[in-house]
């Protein structure tokens, strides 16, 4: 699942760009790794499903309860349970951040501002993929009692987490000025004091993910939400500027560290063992390595635009990649928080697993592509009608970015399932690739067409090498190219005739509200009558091998 964060609602999350992808948090692979510490033979643990388990040993792939047994249905109850406080929570933080976002862009804040703010969160967010060395996911997926080592996990992750940003205090002007914002030092150096935060909050915070206790973590996020919001915006309507957003994150972040050692007790506490530490290590430096090339994937293109069109720019190109992942963070980063678990059960039946995440990824796209339709078609009136017309020439880059955010969902499943079933060194070598080739495209289209030379690269390169990669890897791992063509195949051709509906009507019609409610309501029903035929493949009533 996805590595959970005290930093999911960053400065009220009015210009938050998406963690996912991308978030891409560490993920684990699907050996288990015993407690390092431990040189007896442990009681055999629980399941889910309360059967006792033969102990993994280092290296030795967790045996997947056997079909039938009472193990299957209690995880399924598990996963259900969690996914749907995820998807509640996700929604209603996603809402208020979008009702900030729109107070902030309309009455307080101008493209400048939030370029600033663009340039502060893409190096936090590049900060937060390696600040704690990958070791915080050992809570998630490590065999045994985790309060075992939890202690070591907490050391390591608060000390690497505050020599981190020790170093970008040090290097914050050098930083601004390389990005074309000298301004944004400040700013640097007051957000990612939201990287020792997130430090410390690496082991409650893993309890909770491990546990499958997404309603707890809806509180806390619920507190950070509110926290962050108000004070950002008391501060941005009181003239400060793109700081208010860094105060408002370091706050929310701040009640978010607290939320987290309430809701789970007693596993704030230092310690240190060398062979927990070497054993650590091992396990969450390719992994944090692997998220770090991610997340420099996904916020590559604010620092070109920055570096090459000014900050003006970036700012109208950050509130489009906002917008276009709307549908990524309602519906992807919902599922994305019980994914991994998920998958990680599933990892030792390559059938189940296959089955698993076929329907995972059918449920995500059938949500998705409609958004992204309606993103795409009405991207002028969308952006004039709820940011003001000061911010339509971001709406000539939405376009290209929901098709963008339609292939990341894709990606960031099968990124999470790759790293379940243990294919570290691939996800590796597709991040590399991905930002090795990105980058010369990205910088090319930007000089010559500006933001929406950016969003096209970025399309071009995510559909015609990143896409490939994944099907070939998910295909190694036994989900065949059938699998996956089963499960987008009648969202994608919904998804075309919601396109010619909205396009058609949108041209006899025009941009009115009235008009773009009726082409609106008008698309929603064409896309739903088409993908009517897979709504049994959808509740897993259908899921034999295509």
């Amino acid at each position: 699942m996805n590595r959970a964060r005290a930093t999911d609602s960053t400065a009220g999350g009015a210009a938050d760009r998406p963690a996912d992808v991308p978030r891409p948090a560490r993920r684990v692979p699907s050996w288990a790794i015993q407690d390092p510490d431990d040189d007896t033979t442990p009681a055999p643990e629980a399941t889910a499903g309360g059967t006792p388990a033969t102990p993994a040993t280092p290296g030795t792939p967790v045996a997947a309860p056997a079909a039938g047994t009472p193990a299957a249905p209690s995880l399924g109850r598990k996963v259900r349970s969690a996914a749907r406080w995820s998807l509640i929570n996700t929604v209603v933080m996603r809402l208020g951040n979008f009702v900030t976002g729109i107070l902030l862009a309309r009455f307080a804040l101008g493209p400048a501002a939030w370029g600033v703010y663009g340039i502060a969160q893409t190096v936090l967010l590049v900060l937060l993929a390696a600040n704690e060395l990958g070791v915080g996911l050992a809570i998630i997926r490590w065999d045994g009692d985790a309060r075992r080592f939890s202690p070591t996990v907490l050391t390591l992750s608060t000390a690497s987490s505050t020599a981190l940003y020790a170093v970008l205090y040090a290097a914050a002007p050098a930083v601004a000025r390389t990005v074309g914002s000298p301004e944004a030092a400040g700013v640097l150096r007051v957000m990612c004091l939201c990287v020792i935060l997130d430090g410390i909050a690496q082991v409650p915070a893993g309890f909770l993910t491990r546990e499958f206790a997404q309603g707890r973590r809806m509180v806390i996020d619920a507190a950070n939400f509110v926290t962050s919001t108000t004070v950002t915006l008391v501060l941005a309507f009181a003239g400060t500027g793109a700081i208010s957003f860094a105060w408002g994150a370091v706050a929310g972040n701040t009640v978010a560290l607290t939320g987290f050692c309430l809701a789970a007790p007693g596993t704030l506490k230092f310690g240190w063992d060398a062979r927990q530490a070497r054993a650590l290590l091992r396990f969450g430096v390719p992994l944090a390595g692997a998220s770090l090339l991610a997340l420099c994937v996904v916020n590559l293109d604010t620092l070109v635009v920055g570096s090459t069109l000014g900050k003006v720019s970036l700012g109208f190109y950050v509130l489009a990649f906002n917008v276009s992942g709307w549908p990524v963070r309602i519906i992807s980063e919902a599922a994305r928080r019980v994914s991994f678990a998920g998958f990680s059960r599933l990892a030792g039946t390559p059938q189940g697993l296959a089955r698993g995440f076929s329907r995972a990824l059918a449920v995500l796209v059938t949500g998705t592509v409609p958004l992204c339709v309606l993103l795409a078609g009405l991207a002028a009136p969308v952006v004039e009608l709820v940011y003001g017309s000061k911010w339509v020439p971001a709406a000539r880059a939405l376009p290209w970015l929901m098709a963008l955010g339609l292939i990341r969902i894709g990606c960031e499943l099968g990124y999470d399932c790759l790293v379940a079933v243990g294919r570290r060194r691939a996800l590796i070598g597709v991040q590399a690739l991905w930002l090795a080739v990105l980058f010369p495209v990205l910088v090319v289209a930007a000089h010559r067409h500006g933001i929406v030379g950016v969003a096209q690269g970025h399309v071009l390169v995510a559909g015609g090498v990143v896409v490939p990669f994944f099907l070939l890897a998910l295909s190694r791992a036994g989900i065949s190219v059938r699998w996956i063509a089963r499960a987008c195949s009648w969202p994608f051709l919904g998804g075309a005739v919601m396109a010619a509906v909205v396009l058609g009507l949108r041209a006899q019609f025009g941009d009115g509200r009235p008009a773009l409610a009726a082409t609106g309501l008008t698309a929603l029903a064409a896309y739903a009558l088409c993908v009517l035929p897979s709504r049994h493949f959808l509740r897993g009533t259908a899921l034999s091998e295509p």
